[in-house]
């Protein structure tokens, strides 16, 4: 067979590897059946799904309704719609209050965690020096002791130190509980930079310091990031240690904002409803927004 005569044949043999073109339309690959195993993973997730989702939709919509509607018919639509409940919490002066405790005790719960988290991390990945293994074992055992484990020595040390009833008393202690994560995530991301980057900066004259700042922390963004958000959110909706160390109404954070308001107005059940669903709107948004980010970040730890 010449050469002219095997050209089509090839032609043909293209176009059913690409699947473009009228030969890829004919050979379409069949569509696959769903097997019993990723039939039983869609049931499962969905089941988590509605699990997760049930109560957040249910205090959205149950504060859309009056007291009298949720008692008559707990699972029901609002009917009427009625948005007096929402309206009362965002033009309450004690509301913004709590938020803007709950974010300065946040925010600086993140800054402090971060910011020594990463230079930790750094030491821990970019420097040799004896016991440094046993050092980030250290760092790793404190992710088994939960808060509740060190409260009553932690409430009287803060006391002792005159931190009790103050925004740094809250911040410091859980910036401590929120280090060993920070430090876990981002010494793979430090870890996994080259050697051949560093010594490149040496020789251009950066020094250990610079080489941190100027390429380490860029490099580590999606890392900085994933830790970031973590330490937010659990700041965020932390309540026992607030409950423990703030004294004054006028300091307290949401999560007790919305226990004191709950204890407060027992019998109003769609304002309490109200009141707990707009706490949880800025930690659930900032979550939702920095997703991807922190996947990314868990990703890349794990790569590390």
């Amino acid at each position: 067979m010449s050469a002219t005569d095997q050209r089509p044949d090839t032609r043909a043999s293209d176009g059913h590897r690409s699947g473009g073109g009228p030969a890829g339309t004919l050979d379409r690959a069949p569509r696959r059946r769903l097997g019993v195993s990723t039939v039983a993973v869609y049931l499962v997730a969905a089941v988590v799904t509605v699990a997760t989702l049930a109560p957040v939709v249910y205090a959205v919509l149950g504060a859309f309704r009056s007291t009298g509607q949720i008692t008559a018919d707990p699972v029901g639509l609002p009917d009427p719609w009625i948005s007096d409940n929402y309206v009362a919490v965002l033009t309450s002066d004690t509301f913004w209050r709590q938020a803007l405790n709950s974010t300065v005790v946040a925010t600086l719960t993140t800054v402090i965690a971060v910011g020594l988290g990463v230079m930790a991390a750094y030491a821990l990945s970019r420097y040799q020096f004896r016991g440094r293994e046993a050092l980030y074992t250290f760092f790793t055992l404190g992710l088994l002791f939960p808060l509740t484990v060190a409260i009553l020595p932690l409430f009287l040390l803060l006391r002792q130190m005159q931190l009790t009833d103050t925004t740094l008393g809250v911040a410091l202690p859980q910036a401590a509980f929120a280090l060993p994560m920070t430090v876990v995530i981002l010494r793979p991301f430090l870890r996994a930079l080259p050697d051949e980057l560093e010594d490149a900066a040496l020789v251009d004259g950066c020094g250990r310091l610079g080489f941190f700042w100027r390429i380490a922390l860029p490099l580590s963004g999606p890392g900085l990031i994933t830790v970031g958000v973590l330490a937010f959110v659990q700041s965020w909706n932390a309540y026992l240690l607030p409950l423990l160390v703030l004294g004054s109404p006028d300091a307290y954070t949401l999560p007790l904002g919305v226990a004191t308001f709950s204890t407060q107005y027992t019998q109003d059940t769609a304002a309490v409803l109200a009141f707990t669903s707009l706490a949880m709107v800025p930690a659930l948004v900032f979550f939702l927004l920095a997703q991807r980010r922190i996947v990314g970040g868990l990703t890349g730890a794990v790569k590390g």
